[in-house]
Parts: structure tokens; C-alpha cells; sequence
């Protein structure tokens, strides 16, 4: 295994699924400038997911409408700088 290719600056983190409200807690080196207060009572960064496990058709054998901004919102979003001309 090659040396010194991983990152060093591993933390605790939340990880809050925004479609269901489902929240984790794990090891990361995201940046966010977020935080929010954990059920032991100590403040970690929090990663705000669109999709996890409790959400996705695969894993929850169902379909659910998870869009929360609406595909025609996020490509005007996205392309907007290039509308301008």
C-alpha cells in the first residue's frame, strides 16, 4: 500500500438525510461550515444528504418522490450563467 496518500484529518460528523429527517453519525473529511446538536449533547459538523439508505427505491423497496427543488429549478439553476447571452 502506498504511503502518505490518505487524508490525516479525519472527525466525527452527522450525516442528516434532508427527504426523511434519518441522521448518522460517522467519520469524515467533508468540509461544511454546518453543525448541529447530536443526542449526546456535543455539537459535530453536519452534511446535509439528498439520498441514503432509508430513502433510496433499492434499499426501501418502494418509490418515493425525493425531489426536493424539481429537476427543471436545478437545470435553470445549474445553467444560469449561461443564459446571460
Amino acid at each position: 500500500m502506498k504511503k502518505d496518500i490518505h487524508p490525516e484529518n479525519y472527525r466525527t460528523v452527522v450525516f442528516k438525510d434532508m427527504s426523511n429527517d434519518y441522521a448518522f453519525l460517522s467519520k469524515s473529511t467533508a468540509v461544511t461550515s454546518e453543525t448541529i446538536q447530536w443526542e449526546d449533547g456535543n455539537e459535530y459538523p453536519l452534511i446535509k444528504l439528498e439520498i441514503s439508505h432509508t430513502s433510496h427505491p433499492f434499499y426501501t423497496g418502494k418509490m418515493q418522490l425525493v425531489d426536493t427543488a424539481g429537476r427543471i429549478d436545478k437545470f435553470k439553476s445549474r445553467y444560469a450563467r449561461h443564459d446571460k447571452k
